[in-house]
């Protein structure tokens, strides 16, 4: 590998901060479950379950534990007996098939008893600072009395039916950063396992996972006796954690620029880094074609039956043979070869493609883009403060750059502000609802930053440019949310969404993707504009195999033969 001469730029934020582009977006190598699965491996973690105190009804209680080189963290899960009509992915439900807390350390019997009387009532009860997470999830009903009546009888699972789930179970929510409380995002933010972000919840999902996939065979050996068969490893392989996400996430990213421009600049730099390669080494190419086959795989079995998710699956299939027959001719070895491919990309194919390729040129360069997640968390504490002293002119200059897209919109025109993002009385989740039809005017939250842009730059017009920003806001305090993000983004370029997000024609679903991504999520399968089902981990070593060779890869499938 030669990284000397041309330096490639990151990519305009203006381009990459569209909501179709951010939409688009695929898991990469800086995906939070591949850094989680990496280190553990890498740092050798070890793993037990001390208790599984499950009954032939699937009711009980089970403890898994997590060994890093200075900690142990421990899922504490609980199987419930839910009655059919009780089940449901709402959030408004009230109760799981399954229900877990992360443990900061090894649970004694008098915590597990504590968490008993809280984890299955999720937001109706209370965990405290011992605790990291909070989740609950549901079986996949078809696929779980499948797999268990077929273990019972002595067979596998039939492979198409996994194929079309993907999963056994899917978690509704996994809580954490204080919810319900949990323990403050700073209180683990020093350590080294939890320094990238969402490293706990991604550990508690690891670890549900292994407990989804022991107690489907517990099950099927309490229904079938001397008779039941064990599942098939690479069959349990391919069964990930199912999860639908809804719009309590999508204001995640509005809500934390700082945060997600760490996330989207970090991306950015490692596309920059191995764009600027000059000269690919033969084991490179190798790694780069053998993923991509791997991955058109992974593509095949992409299920989906909403319109807009149907439409992008179809222009990848064809975006995929587009890129496979450049790569017939493509000399990948010489002059800078992932910069002419992603150049091309962008000409010749579709934001779904290009951002596909963008992920996938990663993935041989490990040594040069992994250490970037280290700059993935939002450490910047002083962000937040306002400085009163910058000039009036220089602020307007930062709305400018940021936001001169929205002050040629008309705000007055109902289309460009149809929607008003409220949240819920009921379960203090964030709720999107039709400004001009429904009785929420009142109860909208900031939530809208581009036409607060537009609002806080009129207001400006008619100050000074050489007055003090803090003077504007004394007679003005309703925009200090907007001079805030203004001037947050000379640390976080990336950190704004350079659309609407309350047009009548904004899609949700486009934020779930963005964070989900960086998650590691795959097989986006949305159900409306506002709420998304993916998997999570599939093809993921459990504990007993994970290894430094098995730890990263595994996003893509084997392919057969």
């Amino acid at each position: 590998m030669n990284t000397g001469g041309t330096q490639i730029p990151r990519r305009d934020p203006a381009t990459v901060m569209r909501l179709k582009r951010l939409g688009s977006l695929h898991q990469c190598r800086l995906s939070f479950m591949r850094v989680l699965t990496r280190r553990m491996a890498g740092e050798g973690w070890e793993f037990s379950c001390p208790l599984f105190d499950i009954d032939e009804n699937g009711v009980g209680r089970a403890v898994y534990t997590a060994k890093g080189p200075e900690r142990v963290y421990s899922l504490v899960a609980f199987a419930h007996d839910l009655p059919a009509e009780k089940r449901s992915d709402r959030v408004i439900a009230d109760a799981w098939d399954a229900t877990f807390a992360l443990f900061d350390g090894i649970p004694t019997e008098a915590d597990i008893n504590r968490l008993s009387q809280n984890v299955p009532l999720q937001e109706a009860g209370r965990i405290s600072e011992c605790e990291l997470s909070l989740s609950r999830a549901n079986r996949s009903v078809r696929l779980w009395t499948h797999v268990v009546d077929s273990l019972a009888a002595g067979l596998q699972p039939d492979p198409a039916q996994i194929s079309a789930v993907g999963y056994l179970m899917r978690t509704t929510a996994v809580y954490g950063s204080g919810k319900f409380g949990a323990a403050d995002r700073e209180i683990i933010a020093a350590r080294s396992e939890m320094q990238v972000p969402f490293q706990a919840e991604m550990l508690s999902v690891y670890l549900t996972r292994t407990f989804v996939r022991d107690l489907v065979q517990h099950m099927a050996d309490a229904k079938g006796g001397e008779q039941a068969v064990s599942l098939d490893p690479i069959i349990a392989r391919r069964l990930g954690i199912g999860n639908s996400t809804g719009l309590g996430m999508a204001p995640f990213i509005i809500n934390h620029p700082v945060l997600f421009n760490n996330w989207m600049m970090v991306r950015e730099e490692a596309i920059a880094r191995v764009r600027s390669v000059r000269t690919a080494l033969p084991e490179d190419i190798e790694t780069f074609r053998n993923v991509l086959k791997r991955t058109t795989v992974s593509v095949d079995q992409w299920r989906s039956e909403h319109p807009v998710q149907l439409a992008k699956l179809g222009q990848l299939k064809s975006d995929l043979q587009k890129l496979s027959h450049y790569l017939d001719d493509a000399d990948l070895g010489n002059d800078y070869p992932w910069n002419k491919l992603v150049e091309w990309s962008e000409v010749s194919l579709s934001e779904e493609g290009q951002e596909f390729v963008a992920s996938l040129v990663l993935e041989p360069y490990g040594e040069l883009v992994d250490q970037l997640t280290c700059c993935m968390a939002d450490s910047n504490s002083d962000a937040f403060r306002i400085d009163g002293s910058m000039k009036v002119g220089d602020v307007r200059a930062l709305l400018e750059d940021g936001f001169g897209w929205a002050f040629e919109l008309d705000w007055t025109d109902p289309t460009n502000c149809a929607r008003a993002w409220y949240v819920s009385e009921e379960k203090l989740e964030p709720r999107m609802g039709e400004r001009f039809e429904e009785p929420i005017t009142d109860y909208e939250q900031p939530l809208a930053p581009a036409r607060d842009a537009a609002k806080a730059f009129a207001a400006l017009k008619a100050w000074d440019a050489t007055e003090p920003i803090a003077r504007f806001l004394l007679n003005h305090p309703e925009h200090r949310h907007t001079i805030r993000r203004a001037q947050m983004s000379r640390a976080a370029p990336y950190g704004e969404i350079r659309d609407n997000t309350i047009s009548a024609t904004v899609m949700p679903i486009d934020m779930l993707r963005a964070k989900l991504s960086f998650f590691g999520a795959t097989h986006f399968d949305p159900r409306s504009d506002r709420w998304v089902r993916i998997c999570m981990y599939a093809g993921a070593p459990y504990p007993e195999d994970l290894s430094p060779e098995t730890a990263d890869l595994w996003i893509y499938p084997e392919i057969a033969g």
